[in-house]
């Protein structure tokens, strides 16, 4: 109670000061929020394409290819060595339409054989509702569902899913897997080959074998074999094909991850900055419009310790209420702006505690260390002239 009875001498300065470490800290936990999720987004990725190769056109560019390959380039990929499994796709996006800026994976139709993979596929995923695709769906208009795709238009096991102009009945959901199978509708192949035909040119459509067609290879190396090495065999042995490794995709997202780190650190020195200027000057200020209380501690024999620790511990206060202050007011940002974004599928933020812990450690001990030079100061004055101070 002391320590706040203390800063309340001032109101409006201790106010001020606090707004300075409230602002700071609300743009901290915003933007940690934000590269909380891109990083989750990542590191889901890195496990989705760790165990596999994505083969595609090299003449496409880019990692997501939507340009026509034969679907014999499987049967030629399998047989080099050190593959187990090549797996036709028709990998596209969900909608003709063009689709704005997004922070996540975009929405798309993914079409193969529903159990090619014969258990290679490391990366587990689970259902919320319904059931997997199976060998016996092919032929038939059927789909499971992403969570984010589930969400944003509201469908379930049972439900009936528009997909380009054709009806799908979903049949499964997918648990939340933070990459690229939230966005997604999983297929059989007849089907995706079908609407990847239709998305064709008309002079295309007439000129090529729809059951020919798929977008690309996923290609499970033999156990053991290099990745990186694999995916140069496949490129020397194939012309114009592409192998994307885990490696590669990690490399093509890390520049993205390094520029919201840049940001989070620029926050941070900001927040170091003009919060800790503000504490210093009104701790400094306070010590000079106590220096005769504070002489008078010291001449009936309170330790120097003692003054430092009551003059830290009041600057602390104020960098602890900043951030609670900052904290709730990111916290507010970080839910609403997810709802907003929630039916659409489209959820930017992620606060977790242990960046909300983060931020009340950082704002408390940064008022801390401005109010060390403060109290040092004033444990330093001599009792006798500080008595005398008007």
């Amino acid at each position: 109670m002391r320590l706040l009875r203390n800063l309340s001498r001032r109101k409006l300065r201790t106010s001020l000061t606090i707004l300075g470490i409230t602002i700071g800290i609300w743009a901290l936990v915003v933007f940690s929020s934000m590269a909380n999720k891109i990083n989750a987004l990542v590191e889901g990725g890195s496990d989705y394409y760790a165990d596999k190769l994505i083969a595609s056109d090299a003449n496409a560019g880019g990692n997501f290819s939507t340009t026509p390959m034969s679907i014999q380039t499987a049967d030629e990929i399998a047989a080099i060595d050190g593959v187990e499994a090549a797996l036709p796709q028709i990998s596209m996006f969900f909608s003709d339409e063009p689709m704005g800026a997004s922070m996540g994976m975009p929405d798309t139709i993914v079409a193969g054989q529903p159990e090619g993979d014969v258990g290679l596929e490391d990366f587990e995923i689970h259902y919320a509702q319904g059931r997997a695709l199976t060998d016996a769906d092919e032929g038939s208009f059927v789909a499971v569902v992403g969570s984010d795709l589930s969400r944003k238009f509201d469908v379930g096991a049972g439900d009936t899913l528009e997909i380009r102009g054709h009806d799908f009945e979903v049949v499964g959901v997918l648990e939340p897997t933070l990459t690229a199978p939230d966005t997604s509708v999983m297929m059989p192949m007849a089907a995706g080959q079908q609407l990847f035909a239709e998305s064709l040119p008309d002079v295309m459509q007439t000129s090529v074998d729809t059951a020919d067609l798929a977008t690309q290879v996923v290609v499970y190396p033999e156990a053991g074999v290099d990745t990186e090495e694999l995916s140069d065999r496949i490129e020397a042995e194939l012309t114009n094909v592409s192998a994307m490794t885990g490696a590669e995709f990690d490399e093509v997202v890390g520049s993205s991850i390094a520029i919201f780190n840049a940001i989070i650190i620029g926050v941070a020195a900001i927040s170091l900055v003009v919060g800790g200027l503000s504490v210093i000057n009104t701790m400094a200020m306070s010590v000079q419009e106590r220096t005769r209380e504070i002489g008078i501690k010291r001449a009936i024999g309170g330790q120097r310790g003692r003054v430092v620790r009551e003059l830290v511990a009041e600057a602390g206060m104020i960098g602890l209420l900043g951030g609670l202050i900052g904290l709730a007011l990111g916290a507010l940002v970080v839910v609403l702006a997810n709802e907003a974004g929630r039916s659409s599928g489209t959820v930017l933020f992620d606060l977790t505690p242990g960046t909300a812990i983060f931020a009340l450690a950082f704002s408390t001990i940064l008022g801390m260390l401005a109010g060390i030079i403060p109290a040092w100061s004033a444990a330093r004055l001599d009792p006798v002239q500080a008595l005398r101070y008007e």
